[in-house]
C-alpha cells in the first residue's frame, strides 16, 4: 500500500502537507510515494498565467491569512517570500531525481522550510546546492543530473501523468485504486481511503 503525494514547490499548502505527512504515514503503516510535479502547464491549459492566488487577489489575501492560522496550528514557521509564486523548476527536477535514491522527502522538506519557513528564493541554484550538501549529497553531480535531458523528459512525463489522473492543484493525493483527494485538509481522508484498500 502506498499513497501518492503530488506536490508543487510553489504551493503553500503543500508545505503544510510535506511537514506532516510522514508522521501520518508512520502512524498508519502506509507508505508515501513522493511525486513532485509542475502546476504551471496545468494552469496554462486552464487559461491562467499564474497561481490562482495571484489571478484572484482576494483569494490570495485569504490564503496568506489562512496559512498564518494553519502554520500556528501545526507549529510551523511562516515567512512570506518576496517572490510568489516562485520558479520551482530546478527544485522539482532535483526532487524527482532523488526519488529512486530515497532522499527526495528530506530534500523536499528542506526546500519548503527555506521557501515558506524562511522566505528564501528556491529558484537559486546555490540555495538548492546548500540544501543538498546539508543532506550529505554531492551537489555538483546532482545539479548536473537535474539538467540532463533524461530528468527533463521524466519530469515532463510526470506532468503528463498528473494530467491523466485529473490533477488540478497541489497538494493532491492519489490512492492505490485511483481515488483523487485535493488539499492539505484531505490528507487524513486520503490515508483512511488507502487503509480500506489494504
Amino acid at each position: 500500500m502506498a499513497l501518492a503525494f503530488w506536490y508543487e514547490f510553489a504551493s503553500t499548502y503543500s508545505y503544510l502537507t510535506a511537514m506532516r505527512i510522514e508522521a501520518e504515514s508512520r502512524s498508519r503503516g502506509i507508505d508515501v510515494d513522493w511525486r513532485p510535479f509542475l502546476l504551471g502547464p496545468i494552469f496554462k491549459r486552464q487559461g491562467w498565467n499564474s497561481s490562482p492566488f495571484e489571478v484572484y487577489p482576494l483569494k490570495g489575501i485569504y490564503m496568506w491569512r489562512d496559512m498564518e492560522r494553519q502554520c500556528d496550528l501545526y507549529g510551523l514557521p511562516l515567512l512570506r517570500p518576496d517572490i510568489f509564486p516562485q520558479n520551482s523548476l530546478l527544485a522539482a527536477r532535483l526532487a524527482f531525481s532523488g526519488r529512486e535514491e530515497g532522499w527526495a522527502p528530506a530534500f523536499t522538506r528542506a526546500v519548503y522550510q527555506a521557501e515558506f519557513g524562511e522566505g528564501r528564493d528556491i529558484s537559486r541554484p546555490e540555495l538548492l546546492a546548500g540544501i543538498l550538501m546539508e543532506l550529505g549529497l554531492d551537489a555538483d553531480t546532482l545539479l548536473a543530473r537535474a539538467g540532463s535531458e533524461d530528468v527533463k523528459a521524466a519530469l515532463k512525463a510526470q506532468g503528463a501523468e498528473a494530467d491523466r489522473l485529473g490533477l488540478f492543484g497541489s497538494p493532491s493525493f492519489v490512492t492505490s485504486d485511483g481515488e483523487l483527494f485535493w488539499g492539505n485538509d484531505r490528507l487524513e481522508q486520503a490515508f483512511e481511503w488507502e487503509a480500506r484498500l489494504g
